[in-house]
Formats: C-alpha cells, structure tokens, sequence
C-alpha cells in the first residue's frame, strides 16, 4: 500500500491542483483592484497579476497587506503594487475607500471581490449585518456600485467575484438575513456564497440589458476549489482538519488560477454571468440560477446599504 501511495501521489496531487490559467495576457496600462489579497489566494492573485500590470490592494489590515506587497513587488520588480485600506465590514471605511479611489485613479479595468470570511462565531458588521453576509456580499455589492461608473468608463473591464461550491447548501433567508432567529455558522457562509452567485447573475444581466454593443463590461463568478488558506482561521475542528489532509488541498497558488483566468483569459472576452471552477464553467445550483430570488436580493441589499442601483 505504501508504495501504491508513492506512485499514485503525484496523480493524486495534479488532479487536487486542478485547472490552469495558461493566458499570457498583459495588463500594461491597466489597474486591477484586489479586495483581499494580503494572504491565501488574494495574495497569489495579486502576484500573478503584478507581473501583468498595475494592481491595488485593498485590505483591512494595512500592515499585513503592506508586507505581501514588498514582497510581491521584490519578486516582479513591479512598483506600481499599492496599498489602500478598505474594511469591508464597514460601509464608512467602503465609502472612503472608493472616494479616495476615484480621486486618485482615472480608470479600472479589473475589479476582483476576493475577500471573505468563513465560519465566524455569531457577530455584525459595523452597520449591523451578520459578518458572514455583510463581508461577502453587502460589502463587495457596496464597493462594486461605488466603483461601476469607473469600470464602465474604462471598458473593456471586468468584475470577478469569488464564490464557492459552498453556494449549493445555500439559501436567501429573507425573513431572517442576518440570523437573529436561528444562526449555523457553516451555513451562514453558504448562503452569503450564494449570495454572490445571484450577485453575479443579476449584474450581468442588468449590464447587458442596458448596452446594444457587443459585452465589454462582464461580470462573472467562481469556485476557487478547497484551498489549504487562513479562511478557515475561526474554526479550530476545520484549521486541524486542513493540516492532516493539506495533500489533497489545493495550495494558495493553485486555487488562484480561476480568479486569474477570470481576469485576463482573452476567451472570456465577452462572457459574462457565468460561473467557474478549475478554469472552466462549471455547475450551479437551482438557488443560484433563480432569477426572482436574484432580483429580489439586488432590491433588498439596496434598501439595507441605502443606495439606489438601477
């Protein structure tokens, strides 16, 4: 059996690892904002696309996202790496982020909604959204309108939003958003991943509603694969779980390679509200391709974050 292990293991590792992004696409001239990427597949993310062109960083922990990107500026001898403080559990801090944004940046041809949180203990948002919601979704909903009217200007752009096959045990629980009557943080985390689903599905087709040219503002969404990251962090059983079986979980850089493919594969051109895994569509659930549910959301997270998106 040992030695069956040691021949299988290499087989066993490139299928874990998955799909590949194989563009060689440049980024010259073009600005990528990364929410999320001081650590895991953000931070590999932002490496890959450094290598591209100019990339922002926009993360809450300044100092932690300060050190990945001299990090990530010595190994591509890119400079244009920026640090930009951005707290998605809170809207003041979103607002300030994209204010500050737009004065500074005259375009944005990538916008990646990477980070997240999983499995947190029961807790709100600055404005009182259940985190797991509020981070997810709300947060990156609420940057996403900010940022629209840049993307638009600068197109052909993109919106990427990291998902998960996690939006299968999902629901929008309407009557109870951010779980005062009854709480399961797994769950919680299903249903703001397929929050982000329907975010993707009702963006897209509000985007392409509203043009007679052919797609060049896309918006699209993606499963990232089980990746052995700091995103299980909250739960002590799954951080014990990710060492013993780290084998069969994808490393950082390989559950990057959808969210670079996303962005930059010449393919992708003109797709738009689909979702991914491992570099290719891949399945959604019924949840996560029902129309009313998505429409309904879009109208709700509007009327929670006071704004109006039409």
């Amino acid at each position: 059996v040992p030695v069956l292990l040691l021949v299988a293991a290499p087989y066993i590792r490139s299928y874990v690892a998955g799909g590949r992004c194989q563009s060689a696409a440049r980024l010259d001239g073009k600005v990528v904002v990364i929410t999320g990427a001081n650590t895991g597949i953000g931070k590999e993310t932002a490496r890959d696309l450094a290598r591209r062109g100019e990339v922002i960083v926009a993360c809450r922990d300044v100092a932690k996202a300060e050190a990945a990107a001299r990090e990530i500026r010595a190994e591509t001898g890119n400079q244009q790496v920026v640090v930009k403080k951005l707290d998605l559990a809170d809207t003041k801090s979103i607002r300030e982020f994209a204010e500050k944004f737009l004065a500074e940046e005259k375009e944005l041809h990538i916008l990646i909604n990477n980070a997240g949180v999983m499995l947190c203990p029961y807790s709100k948002t600055a404005d009182g959204f259940e985190m797991h919601l509020g981070v997810n979704h709300l947060g990156h909903f609420l940057l996403t309108f900010l940022l629209l009217e840049r993307l638009k200007q600068s197109a052909p752009a993109r919106i990427v939003n990291v998902s998960s096959l996690a939006h299968h045990g999902g629901r929008i629980r309407f009557h109870d958003l951010h779980g005062e009557k009854s709480y399961n943080r797994g769950l919680a985390y299903c249903h703001s991943k397929l929050a982000n689903v329907l975010f993707t599905r009702e963006l897209a087709r509000r985007l392409q509603g509203k043009s007679q040219r052919p797609v060049e503002f896309t918006a699209n969404a993606l499963h990232p694969g089980s990746v052995h990251s700091e995103l299980v962090r909250h739960s002590f059983l799954m951080t014990w779980l990710w060492k013993i079986f780290s084998f069969f979980l994808k490393t950082p850089w390989e559950g990057a390679q959808t969210s670079i493919y996303c962005a930059v594969a010449e393919e992708l051109d003109s797709v738009t509200g689909q979702y991914f895994s491992d570099c290719q569509p891949a399945y959604v659930s019924s949840r996560g391709r029902d129309d009313e549910t998505a429409k309904k959301l879009w109208n709700v997270s509007c009327e929670l974050l006071g704004i109006q998106w039409d």
